[in-house]
């Protein structure tokens, strides 16, 4: 299953459902999906089509599948490993867990392990204990925003000062994420 560019040969097929609907746009999204039939091979290849308030175009985007749920199906699906995707890339970037550079299998295998606690642990603070502002960062900005910060240290008689830089994050998103 790929994603194509809009095409067109592909518009062409679906071109009835690229005339913006009827009446009063609404505020959700209005959605449409067909199959263009414009192979020389047989092949699948599903269309949707999306009309946003306030667009004057509309999104389109095609999927060649062999896959022969409808065509609604074939597209959540789409949406859903893409997604899985993003997630395995989000892991290997931010606990760079793809560096098994040990010797042996097993402790590679232990590496591999504690890189997934440390990734479920980071997913888990970040559902739970950031405020709202932030909760759409992924796990590779806070790292960087919140771990890996610009301080100053001043050591005084009795007590240690961190000063922070608030390049990235300001005082009062610190103190609520604390």
């Amino acid at each position: 299953m790929i994603r194509l560019k809009a095409k067109a040969v592909l518009e062409r097929e679906i071109e009835h459902l690229l005339t913006r609907p009827v009446g009063r746009p609404s505020h959700k999204p209005k959605v449409f999906y067909d199959q263009a039939k414009s192979w020389h091979q047989p092949r699948r290849v599903v269309a949707k089509v999306e009309w946003h308030a306030g667009e004057l175009f509309p999104r389109v985007g095609f999927i060649v599948t062999n896959l022969t749920k409808h065509s609604k199906n074939v597209v959540k699906f789409y949406n859903g490993r893409s997604t899985a995707e993003q997630w395995i890339k989000e892991r290997k970037n931010a606990v760079k867990w793809t560096k098994l550079s040990c010797r042996t299998f097993k402790d590679n295998q232990t590496r591999l392990q504690l890189f997934s606690l440390a990734y479920n642990l980071a997913n888990f603070l970040r559902r739970l204990g950031v405020p709202r502002d932030v909760k759409h960062w992924s796990l590779t900005t806070l790292g960087e925003k919140l771990v890996k910060i610009g301080a100053k240290l001043t050591r005084h008689a009795k007590y240690v000062t961190f000063q922070l830089a608030e390049v990235a994050v300001t005082r009062r998103l610190f103190a609520a994420i604390l």
